[in-house]
């Protein structure tokens, strides 16, 4: 009975929903997350009359057919890379982007990979680094003895030396866009890289046009919204129930079959 299969990937598909929707509460307060959301597509279908085909008499053409659809998959998982809200953190290190762009960090292997998590530090050389370490690129070092970090909307960063007034140009922070940021291969630990379907990483400088600004002193939110999860969530569970219904009502059936031929 095709009915227990089409109904079995149903439940399948509205499991991958829910471990979406968990995933995405789950980072509920991850700085810079971006949620998920799963799409399905339908399977093939098995045509029992092909639509078109000539009738009995041969004279006339059948106006529609009957093909029965064998079920659903899971065709993709997309993350939605919206802004997120801005939140004041205070910290000088603290880098928000407001609007298109990815910070470019080197991982271990001296490839270039992308965030927009900018909770940033020092290492022990007062280079400017991500919270597991990478180094920030292009690579900038802090002098130790200063007293003061500014980072302005353009990516351009300062630092005041000792007692000195004025400030000093450390660098020119840049960053990436992407013509399709869907396809970024997400890494965990708010990293991403390059990938075909994300195209070639266009670097420019914050606030030239098509690339956001700096905020210095700012983190930017995961952009979940919990009332929009918890609705999805619920609608995931009622399909997965609806679906063990209808393999619940055709095992019934099919017992009715088994006993009338006894």
């Amino acid at each position: 009975m095709r009915a227990l299969a089409i109904a079995a990937t149903g439940m399948k598909v509205q499991q991958t929903n829910v471990e979406v929707v968990a995933n995405n509460i789950a980072n509920i307060n991850t700085t810079s997350f971006k949620r998920s959301r799963a799409e399905f597509t339908d399977l093939i279908y098995q045509a029992e009359r092909t639509a078109g085909a000539p009738n009995r008499g041969g004279q006339e053409s059948i106006p529609e057919g009957a093909q029965i659809g064998l079920g659903a998959r899971t065709a993709s998982v997309r993350n939605l890379h919206m802004q997120g809200a801005l939140a004041s953190t205070g910290n000088k290190l603290d880098l928000a982007l407001n609007g298109r762009g990815w910070f470019q960090v080197a991982n271990a292997n001296g490839e270039n990979i992308y965030t927009r998590a900018g909770a940033f530090n020092k290492n022990a050389t007062g280079q400017i680094v991500t919270v597991d370490g990478y180094v920030v690129q292009p690579a900038m070092t802090i002098p130790a003895d200063a007293t003061d970090v500014i980072v302005n909307e353009t990516g351009q960063v300062y630092v005041r030396v000792g007692a000195q007034n004025t400030l000093q140009l450390l660098g020119q922070l840049t960053v990436a866009n992407f013509i399709n940021d869907a396809g970024l291969e997400p890494l965990g630990g708010n990293l991403y890289r390059e990938t075909t379907a994300s195209g070639t990483a266009v670097v420019g400088v914050p606030g030239d046009p098509g690339f956001g600004t700096v905020q210095q002193g700012y983190l930017e939110n995961s952009n979940v919204d919990p009332v929009k999860e918890i609705t999805e969530l619920i609608a995931a569970q009622r399909a997965y129930e609806m679906n063990s219904k209808v393999i619940q009502a055709a095992d019934e059936m099919f017992g009715t079959v088994a006993k009338g031929l006894r």
